[in-house]
């Protein structure tokens, strides 16, 4: 069973974690980069949805937690600071972006965690916008995939700064409106960090 996450208190909610300002996820417009934007946390490895499971390049990795239910990826089951607003069905704010084109993608900390890998997915052709995001609407495999630290063992890893990371990853083909979803899985915890945006492909 999922533990429920609660509300913290102003000195503890930050530091916490990170999040995707450019392009802008949904938690960063709505939250203004601020507190639940860094704390949408749940188990790994989407889109797996039992918790347990060990890393498949480097199975010493702490094991998932649970991860999100459908239609909780968007708050990663957060339910405290406003995030279930994220997981709403609305006309979302859209970032115009290109389809196939380069992106460079940047994830502000405030925590640090030791770095496995980045997923990204995207909605399948045909997703319907007016049904809550679930496994269902996103590609199996994600898009882009980067694995900063290859198979080094977390313990070996060296500590990030906290500063923002800046990689590129090429957009999926697509046209009009879709969602992307970061995924920033952590080898020395059992969860991940989601953030979706709202792409508008042209």
């Amino acid at each position: 069973m999922a533990t429920a996450k609660t509300a913290r208190s102003d000195q503890d909610a930050a530091p916490f974690h990170g999040w995707v300002t450019q392009p802008p996820s949904r938690a960063a417009l709505l939250f203004n980069d601020g507190y639940p934007s860094n704390a949408l946390e749940a188990g790994k490895f989407f889109p797996a949805t039992q918790a347990g499971l060990t890393d498949p390049l480097q199975p010493s990795d702490v094991a998932s937690a649970t991860p999100p239910p459908d239609g909780k990826i968007a708050s990663a089951g957060y339910t405290d600071g406003g995030a279930p607003r994220l997981d709403e069905v609305r006309d979302w704010r859209k970032v115009d972006l290109a389809s196939g084109a380069q992106q460079k993608v940047v994830w502000n900390f405030s925590m640090r965690h030791k770095t496995r890998r980045y997923n990204y997915f995207v909605t399948k052709n045909g997703w319907d916008p007016s049904q809550p995001l679930s496994r269902a609407q996103f590609e199996a495999e994600p898009f882009a995939r980067l694995e900063p630290n290859g198979d080094t063992p977390y313990w070996d890893l060296p500590d990030p700064p906290q500063v923002p990371v800046e990689h590129t990853i090429t957009l999926p083909q697509r046209e009009g409106y879709h969602v992307v979803l970061g995924v920033w899985e952590v080898a020395d915890t059992g969860n991940a960090f989601y953030q979706v945006i709202d792409v508008n492909f042209t």
